[in-house]
């Protein structure tokens, strides 16, 4: 009996807010061994990266919205 593989198919969207998403796990993950580990520089490094991270995805989705959806005045 031979399996056969399934391939699962994502547009270009779900595919970024996995990645995103797993960028963030990664974050989340690194800032829990560090502060596991007592190390507050490295954390507050972490945290502030995560912190960039988080804005620079927000200012990206908010500058595609605007395109998508211009401001009526």
């Amino acid at each position: 009996m031979q399996r056969t593989r399934t391939t699962v198919k994502y547009s270009p969207v779900e595919q970024n807010i996995i990645l995103i998403n797993k960028i963030y796990q990664s974050f989340e993950a690194l800032e829990e061994t560090l502060g596991m580990l007592k190390l507050e520089e490295p954390l507050f490094m972490t945290y502030a990266a995560k912190k960039s991270f988080a804005g620079l995805v927000f200012k990206d989705i908010r500058k595609e919205s605007e395109k998508k959806e211009p401001l009526k005045h």
